[in-house]
């Protein structure tokens, strides 16, 4: 069963998630599909490209897999972990992308919804950054994405508190471009995607590179990376990252000891 489905209609690829019973987890096999869908899209040179759930979801995606974490001395949002892959593809991509959101938004699947260049949502969608439930630091590029698309105060808060925000208020932080209701959601997505096939393609692709090269345009030196990396393998090399991926799959709260 493909956990994912394409559909391809003039110049707009529209790919959705498909897998409700795992509450669209971003696992392995569902980055594939979606991959697919872009590799797809790139080909036939589509104008946009819409990334939803299934209509009336509750969980547009409940973030990354966490039964394929590594469960020790390895960081587990690398460079080839599946998410950072499809963060890439999204940003790459020589066309407008957009998440038309539907439900709740969990932990890495927040950042997949933010590395879209449009996030439409419905009134009862919510956003939360979950990796302190597990015991997991983000990684420099995702907190990047985050901090590119709201308030680094917004993107701490998230973060320390691992509580959602509701649509109303990521309309207001500028997290959502739009709030549609959920009956007219898809209808007002593919007229915005219209929109722009009407526009002139090259130069909408130039300026969407020149604004990911100028969002990421933080100078840190290698020093700072280093000491960065050194901080977050204290976190995946501790007893919290173990007891946060053991609680996960025994279906507990955890026991957090700061050890």
């Amino acid at each position: 069963m493909s956990l994912t489905k394409i559909d391809q209609d003039g110049a707009l690829t529209t790919i959705t998630l498909c897998n409700q019973a795992k509450r669209n987890i971003l696992s392995s096999d569902m980055i594939g599909g979606i991959m697919a869908g872009l590799n797809q899209a790139r080909d036939s040179k589509s104008r946009t490209v819409i990334l939803r759930a299934e209509p009336g979801c509750e969980v547009w995606s409940a973030g990354h897999d966490v039964s394929e974490l590594p469960e020790a001395h390895r960081d587990p949002l690398g460079w080839s972990d599946p998410l950072r892959v499809i963060i890439r593809a999204i940003e790459d991509f020589p066309a407008p992308v957009i998440a038309l959101i539907e439900g709740t938004v969990w932990g890495g699947a927040c950042e997949v919804a933010l590395a879209c260049d449009m996030v439409i949502a419905t009134p009862n969608a919510t956003f939360a950054i979950t990796p302190a439930k597990m015991g997991i630091p983000y990684n420099i590029s995702g907190l990047l994405t985050m901090m590119n698309a709201m308030s680094i105060h917004v993107v701490r808060e998230m973060a320390f508190t691992a509580q959602p925000i509701d649509a109303q208020r990521a309309r207001a932080l500028g997290i959502i471009n739009h709030l549609v209701e959920a009956d007219d959601i898809s209808e007002f997505c593919v007229a915005m995607a219209r929109g722009i096939e009407k526009l002139a393609p090259l130069a909408i692709a130039v300026m969407k590179e020149e604004m990911r090269v100028l969002a990421s345009a933080h100078s840190i030196t290698p020093r700072m990376f280093e000491r960065v990396q050194g901080l977050r393998r204290q976190v995946y090399d501790s007893e919290d990252y173990h007891e946060g991926i053991r609680a996960f799959k025994e279906r507990r709260a955890p026991n957090f000891t700061g050890n």
